[in-house]
């Protein structure tokens, strides 16, 4: 018997009939033909989230985002007139026009204009061409006309997305509102502004971009993968109960799953270990919430269980908002590089501490989830490779890991819709 109510099909993969039941292929994850097929279905072609507000203070504030997966490297400015978007390219030659000390480095900053390394051609902050070097010498050179080429950029509840498409294809025509759905919607209101401390991290995983959200989209594996980080009883007790979640839900290309856990503090302090005990804290975060939220958006806590700890949104493609229970948030970016390698970013939002108690329990939930990531990372790479043996082709998949058979399920649609399209 469940310990949770599943829907009246029996499971909750059933209750989204397109996804089906049977064994998947993971080819779509080692094919170096497929990335580049994805390259330009998904990633040339979707909303990214590539910050948040916060990053750029004032006017003059800027970011660079480098998306390899959509061969380009985007500029992100707060212009006296709001954020805008430019690809981060020189009009003249093709120089990238923003970076420090490596090409291939993001970096960020405030500035007056933009200034290009190779021959000195500027540009304002709205993107303008307002300086060439020895202009004179050029024929006919309109600088109205070689202003930076603009990206399509907005914003939702502060986090900065951009759209590289420029074919007026459906991704490009589709609002960000409107593209992040019901589950979006239902996160309107948070006080994701609030919480400003940020911890992040970033590594290269040598796996490809979706087994790793593959990995954080299921907590099936949580209470084997993770078995050390809780106390030894408990982590028996775990892998006895197994898991379940609270709900799934599925939206457009999204989805979410929402999950027990992180009671705040726990209801036996043997649980947890000796540190967590003395900072209060720890994997799902300070115990006491430093805010007050006196109704839960509509997206969160879908089941409006007693359980609830955490809720894990992905938003197709490549980026996962996670709301705790005690009042923090994390997102996790996955930003391919190769078939078989990406970026993995991970990074955690808390309201700022008052004082050095709450600095430390926050720090310690920090490192307490690098330790986590650390754990799944590691195993990605060990299934990379025996994935790529093909040893192995058909691999089933259980009812808590119904998010996997939605992102290759939605992955393959867009794919196979470019390539009718081209």
């Amino acid at each position: 018997m469940p310990h949770f109510p599943k829907p009246a099909e029996g499971s909750w993969t059933e209750h989204y009939p397109q996804l089906g039941t049977s064994p998947v292929s993971y080819e779509d994850s080692i094919s170096p033909e497929y990335y580049e097929r994805e390259r330009d279905a998904i990633f040339a072609r979707s909303w990214l989230n590539v910050g948040r507000v916060e990053q750029l203070a004032r006017v003059g504030s800027y970011f660079t985002r480098e998306i390899d997966a959509a061969r380009t490297s985007v500029i992100i400015v707060r212009a006296p007139d709001g954020i805008r978007a430019f690809h981060n390219i020189c009009r003249h030659r093709g120089n990238k026009l923003v970076w420090q000390d490596y090409p291939g480095e993001e970096t960020s900053g405030v500035c007056r204009q933009f200034t290009c390394k190779y021959h000195g051609w500027r540009y304002g902050l709205e993107g303008e061409l307002t300086f060439v070097q020895q202009e004179g010498e050029f024929f006919d050179l309109d600088k109205a006309d070689y202003g930076l080429a603009p990206v399509r950029v907005d914003t939702w509840e502060g986090f900065i997305f951009v759209n590289l498409d420029t074919d007026q294809s459906k991704a490009d025509t589709t609002p960000l509102r409107d593209f992040l759905g019901e589950l979006g919607r239902g996160l309107e209101g948070y006080p994701f502004g609030e919480m400003t401390q940020v911890y992040k991290y970033r590594a290269e995983v040598g796996s490809n971009w979706k087994l790793f959200i593959d990995a954080f989209t299921e907590f099936y594996h949580a209470p084997v993968l993770h078995a050390r980080q809780a106390v030894s009883d408990e982590a028996q007790k775990l892998q006895g109960y197994g898991y379940e979640a609270l709900a799934y839900e599925l939206d457009g290309p999204h989805g979410m799953v929402s999950s027990w856990g992180g009671m705040s503090p726990p209801k036996d302090l043997g649980m947890v270990k000796p540190i967590e005990r003395v900072l209060r804290s720890g994997l799902f975060g300070p115990w006491e919430a430093p805010i007050e939220i006196d109704e839960l958006p509509t997206a969160l806590n879908p089941a409006r269980a007693k359980q609830w700890g955490v809720d894990s949104f992905l938003f197709f493609p490549n980026f996962m908002l996670l709301v705790w229970k005690p009042g923090w948030y994390l997102t996790y970016h996955y930003w391919p590089t190769a078939y078989n390698k990406h970026i993995f970013e991970g990074t955690l939002y808390f309201v700022p501490p008052r004082n050095a108690r709450e600095r430390l329990a926050q720090e310690l939930a920090a490192v307490t989830f690098k330790e986590y990531a650390l754990q799944d990372g590691n195993t990605l790479e060990a299934t990379q490779v025996m994935l790529e043996s093909r040893a192995v082709t058909s691999f089933p998949l259980g009812d808590q890991e119904i998010l996997l058979r939605q992102l290759h399920h939605v992955t393959h649609e867009w794919v196979d819709e470019y390539d009718k399209a081209h």
